[in-house]
């Protein structure tokens, strides 16, 4: 990244704010003030000891004012719940030109604009941002213009990809690459306990099963080819491929998949509606 980004504060390193964090702090990433606040003293500790200037909001009720305060782009971390009071909390001290961005699922850009002046962007992140393989969609609300798009965009590329979505597909999206990594998670999980029930010592069928799984993806992600076609050199025709994709098929993976998605997209709806 060859821009520097404006001064950030994060309030809540979780998951996806300590993913953030660690992306801001790469190599060619130029930022001009970062302030972070956490929920335990001890967190906090960690991270000043890492050179970030940070406050656990465990026996400090000043600490989120102090970190938004000049900061002109406030990323929310909290859980969905905590999104609205959070900002509530932190309005006063809100740099009218500050950018708020959350990463709660489900709450939506007009609830936060009906608690905050300011202009909002919705994003969602997934897992992967942790070693900043993430993908993320971004989505802003009516306050939001192209510049702040751009900002959020910078912000996120330090993790990963970024797909900028009107904020009807963000629930989707969350369905498909939020929820995503923990399907894969599935497959590895059980295809580790069938090369376990073909006798494979449990070190070995991980060994097998996730070199074949990053093997894949790896070789996917170089050729830029169809899955499908790639898996049409795996399966020769008559051949051992061919008699298993034949029983997997039998399971309507379509349909399954197609199923799993919309359940995951009912929950976020329900906590639409809950924020």
């Amino acid at each position: 990244m060859t821009e520097t980004l404006p001064r950030i504060a994060i309030l809540g390193t979780g998951s996806m704010g300590g993913a953030i964090l660690t992306g801001l702090r790469q190599p060619g990433v130029s930022v001009e003030g970062l302030r972070a606040t956490t929920r335990s003293d001890a967190t906090a500790a960690a991270l000043r000891s890492q050179g970030i200037e940070a406050r656990g909001v465990e026996h400090d009720g000043d600490a989120n004012d102090w970190a938004v305060t000049d900061a002109r782009l406030v990323l929310l971390g909290v859980k969905p719940a905590q999104i609205t009071g959070l900002l509530a909390e932190i309005a006063p001290s809100l740099h009218p030109e500050a950018l708020v961005v959350s990463v709660a699922a489900g709450v939506t850009t007009e609830a936060m604009q009906a608690v905050v002046p300011n202009a909002v962007v919705r994003a969602m992140p997934n897992t992967p941002a942790l070693i900043g393989r993430g993908v993320t969609g971004i989505s802003g609300g009516s306050r939001a213009t192209a510049a702040h798009l751009a900002l959020a965009d910078d912000l996120f590329r330090t993790v990963g990809t970024v797909v900028e979505l009107p904020e009807s597909q963000i629930d989707a999206l969350s369905t498909i690459s939020g929820s995503g990594p923990a399907y894969v998670f599935l497959l590895i999980e059980e295809f580790t306990r069938a090369a376990q029930a073909m006798g494979f010592d449990d070190d070995v069928a991980s060994l097998l099963v996730q070199q074949t799984v990053l093997g894949a993806a790896l070789l996917l992600e170089s050729t830029g080819d169809e899955p499908a076609e790639l898996r049409r050199r795996v399966t020769s025709p008559k051949g051992t491929t061919e008699q298993a994709i034949a029983v997997l098929q039998q399971a309507e993976l379509a349909g399954l998949f197609t199923r799993a998605a919309e359940a995951a997209l009912h929950r976020a709806r329900q906590l639409a509606a809950e924020s």
